[in-house]
């Protein structure tokens, strides 16, 4: 394991997105009415400025904060309409937890922080990592606050497999060779989705973007601020970006980090992150075939070479899956293997692990290392559990966004161009972005831009070789919405806020404590 920084994110914060990337980032069910490869035009529209008098006893509430069992920090539960559309027709919990400003200085009053995923715990980030890691100038001026998404972690959380179930689905093969496994991936999307629908069939219906954003707005009058001042990674940023659109005139200090691109449709959304993919696993290479130690080629391998033996090892794992040692017999497959290299591309200081992890699946038959990768990229514990991460990231892609594909014969179509994208991970990531054309309720959203017109200055970041969250969607986003200023890091890993670059601390430090954000397209390293 790499020694981490003081100020870095967590690995479960990291892995966050991959989750929403691989097994949802443009699921949904439903007829597509944006086209596959074509960016919308069509604007989120801002919410009227005054309250509809149906919403008044849910902005009107007052957190009642008790000990949340964690040192130094509150919790409260806060209610929010099940239905907007539909105010009195049931509630939602959310939990929310704080931990207050701790000076000195002037209070400048919450600032509110979203991991990513969809299906990130903001609690347990803010808990974890968020409260006590900021910046203590940060920390100092801002009660550091989180509430988990409807339908995340604490706040009614859906639940689609138990953790059996979910080890089973981890297993099953992403890249089909024939009728027979092709049914069998079919088979275990059907049984993802409707464990969903089994679980939490009036949720199920209400867990998009915009209704979590229109719940951050209630959070926000709770807290008694005038202004949403927010830290958004990942999937955060599009939580971000889209309360900017509704609630433009309510924006304070907006930082959208390793941004997504709100205008695309499911299937581009997924083709070019694989290319992120493939870009990061770039830099991987070439910065193995510089070591002594690197197990997929020797010193000065090209990362084409590099990454065809990787191919390789994926494929003699889809034929012979080798021992982990692990308690519930578990071997490592193709698909944990890949899942476990794809959650080393989030941060560079992973990249030891995984040339430890590959060299002892290839020259030792020993899995273990590469299952503890894909365990905690799917959020597993020792004991065989999960998180409800991947069942709430399904839950809220498959109704924020039509599908990627409706079928297995859409797949087939597409993968010489998931191949191209990424020779290594694009034929199971194309699989991957089949599951939500079996979901049991149909999409609500669709892909649009945002441009949240009347906003305060927003920062934007993006980093050039993100695997994630490509580049090109932070400068898309920056380009759509009309108070955005571009801050570009120019490095590996995913998010840029702190992961090491003074440059970029400072930058985001100065925007948040002083209001002054950094020049539009301004640059560090």
């Amino acid at each position: 394991m790499h020694t981490r920084r003081p100020f870095r994110r967590t690995r479960t914060a990291a892995c966050l997105l991959a989750a929403a990337a691989l097994l949802g980032a443009g699921c949904s069910s439903g007829s597509t009415t944006t086209p596959a490869s074509t960016a919308a035009e069509a604007a989120l529209a801002a919410l009227p400025r005054s309250t509809p008098a149906a919403l008044t006893p849910y902005y009107e509430q007052k957190p009642s904060w008790r000990d949340c069992g964690v040192p130094g920090f509150q919790c409260a539960t806060l209610k929010a309409p099940l239905d907007y559309a539909k105010p009195s027709a049931g509630t939602v919990r959310l939990a929310v937890a704080r931990k207050k400003a701790t000076g000195p200085g002037k209070r400048l009053g919450s600032l509110l922080v979203n991991p990513g995923g969809p299906g990130g715990s903001a609690i347990g980030y803010l808990q974890g990592y968020a409260g006590i890691g900021y910046p203590a100038g940060v920390r100092a001026r801002y009660d550091m606050v989180a509430v988990d998404p409807r339908g995340v972690a604490r706040s009614e959380p859906v639940e689609c497999l138990n953790g059996r179930e979910m080890d089973a689905y981890t297993l099953t093969d992403i890249t089909p060779d024939d009728a027979k496994e092709t049914d069998a991936l079919v088979a275990a999307h059907r049984r993802f989705a409707e464990g969903c629908g089994a679980d939490a069939p009036k949720l199920l219906r209400h867990v998009s973007t915009v209704e979590t954003a229109r719940d951050m707005d209630i959070v926000r009058a709770a807290l008694g601020d005038r202004k949403l001042h927010y830290v958004g990674a990942s999937y955060g940023t599009f939580l971000g970006a889209t309360y900017a659109g509704l609630f433009p005139d309510r924006v304070g200090r907006l930082v959208l980090d390793g941004a997504m691109d709100p205008s695309l449709p499911a299937r581009r959304l997924n083709l070019e992150q694989t290319a992120g993919f493939d870009t990061a696993f770039t830099a991987f290479a070439k910065d193995c075939a510089r070591r002594n130690d690197c197990p997929l080629g020797d010193r000065g391998s090209t990362p084409r070479r590099i990454g065809g033996n990787l191919k390789a090892f994926f494929g003699r794992l889809d034929a012979r899956p080798v021992p982990t040692g692990d308690a519930h017999a578990r071997r490592l497959t193709e698909s944990l293997a890949m899942m476990g290299v794809i959650a080393a591309m989030y941060d560079e200081g992973s990249w030891p692990q995984l040339r430890e992890a590959l060299a002892a699946a290839i020259e030792e038959d020993d899995g273990a290392g590469l299952l503890v990768l894909s365990d905690g990229y799917y959020e597993r514990d020792a004991g065989g559990g999960y998180t409800n991460l991947m069942s709430a990231n399904a839950a809220v892609n498959c109704l924020d966004l039509p599908p990627s594909f409706d079928s297995p014969d859409e797949v087939r179509r597409a993968l010489p161009a998931f191949r191209k994208a990424s020779p290594v991970f694009g034929e199971g990531l194309a699989w991957s972005a089949l599951n939500c054309a079996y979901w049991p309720v149909r999409a609500t959203g669709e892909p649009q831009r945002i441009e949240a017109k009347g906003a305060a200055p927003i920062v934007v970041v993006g980093t050039t070789r993100d695997p994630a969250t490509p580049y090109r969607w932070a400068k898309a986003l920056a380009g759509q919405l009309s108070s955005a200023r571009l801050l570009t890091y120019e490095g590996d890993g995913h998010t840029a806020y702190g992961r090491g670059s003074g440059c970029v601390d400072s930058a985001i430090n100065a925007y948040l404590l002083r209001g002054t954000p950094p020049a539009d397209g301004k640059r560090c390293s």
